[in-house]
């Protein structure tokens, strides 16, 4: 059976939670993954960027 409830969260975020990444500046991707930058502060970067420290 499909999953009809794949990706619903996405719906309520702001341009559907994508952006451009801070981290590797890609463009219309999608922003999920919390990381705290090299300043201390907290964003939200691409499932690339996520494990890179």
């Amino acid at each position: 059976m499909a999953k009809s409830n794949r990706g619903k969260a996405l719906w309520k975020l702001p341009s559907r939670g994508r952006g451009t990444c801070p981290v590797c500046r890609a463009t219309r991707i999608k922003l999920l993954y919390t990381r705290t930058l090299e300043d201390g502060v907290k964003a939200k970067v691409c499932k690339r960027c996520r494990a890179g420290a």
